[in-house]
């Protein structure tokens, strides 16, 4: 681990550490708004664009390296309750232009004013506008983070249910895959975690849920049916409390498809891909991210 990844873990720790250990949505909300603003921007080379389609509100992010039919279908983290498109315009670009296309991140209806399953209905509106736009699917990806990478797991086996085309591959970056809350690394890694508090994860749960069965696999992909999925590439960290999603996730996967693969970073915390302005480990994992893209389409 580089020096600058141990130095974001204790920075990591010691701001999360002056918060409340009770979940405030609304305070978790207005600090996003006002960071919001120090999101670095990307370089005067990236085309980023609003786009309004199915009736959401998306961000398109292109770079020169971008092929027109190449897509990727991004949905962002933040525990289903917060977070949107501006606060990942440092990563998308950089995921364009590893990946040569045109990431398109929709800003999903959030919990608890919009619970289960409208993340995942606007997931699918997304899907389908990004898919229309590509009707070669073979040039189709989906990448997610944190819940956004749950997200990604379950729309493609809503997709799949459905009959409809699936993408090449994707990607889920650190993924909430078990609102059951079942895995040990909840207990066994909640002093490790520099980033999440297990404690918040009941509450965030019943907000998302309302009244849904926690095991249901739309919002749960660990408790779904996954054969005939596409490959999917998992990244977690050694140390967080979801690392077991990850892990019985990919194995789950794994059963039913040889090319998907999960990555164990040691030490790293949650979703550091997000920290990639400044850390080695992030531009390691994006590169990680387009080897296994080449890998699959190269299959």
């Amino acid at each position: 681990m580089s020096l600058r990844g141990e130095l974001l873990r204790l920075g990591v720790r010691t701001f999360l550490k002056r918060r409340s250990q009770n979940l405030d949505i609304a305070g978790w909300r207005r600090t996003m708004r006002a960071t919001e603003r120090l999101v670095p921007a990307p370089p005067s080379r990236c085309q980023a664009t609003a786009v309004e389609a199915n009736g959401l509100r998306m961000h398109r992010v292109t770079m020169p390296a971008s092929r027109p039919q190449r897509r990727v279908l991004h949905l962002h983290g933040g525990g289903y309750v917060a977070g949107g498109p501006a606060h990942y315009r440092h990563f998308t670009w950089r995921i364009a232009e590893a990946l040569r296309a045109s990431v398109f991140t929709p800003a999903y209806r959030l919990a608890p004013e919009h619970p289960f399953p409208a993340a995942l209905d606007d997931a699918a509106k997304a899907y389908a506008h990004v898919a229309g736009e590509a009707p070669d699917t073979s040039e189709l990806f989906v990448l997610g983070d944190s819940a956004g990478g749950g997200l990604t797991l379950a729309l493609l086996i809503r997709l799949r249910d459905e009959g409809r085309p699936l993408p090449r591959a994707a990607v889920a970056l650190s993924p909430w895959t078990d609102l059951a809350l079942t895995g040990a690394s909840l207990v066994a890694n909640a002093s490790a975690d520099p980033m999440l508090n297990a404690t918040h994860l009941p509450a965030l749960t019943k907000l998302y849920l309302a009244d849904a069965d926690p095991r249901t696999p739309y919002a749960s992909p660990l408790y779904g049916d996954v054969k005939s999925l596409p490959p999917v590439l998992i990244q977690a960290g050694s140390d967080e409390i979801l690392r077991d999603d990850a892990v019985r996730m990919a194995d789950k996967l794994r059963e039913h498809n040889a090319q998907s693969r999960v990555e164990i970073w040691p030490r790293m915390p949650h979703g550091w891909q997000l920290f990639v302005p400044v850390l080695p480990e992030a531009h390691q994992a994006i590169a990680r991210i387009a080897d296994f893209i080449a890998a699959v389409e190269g299959a």
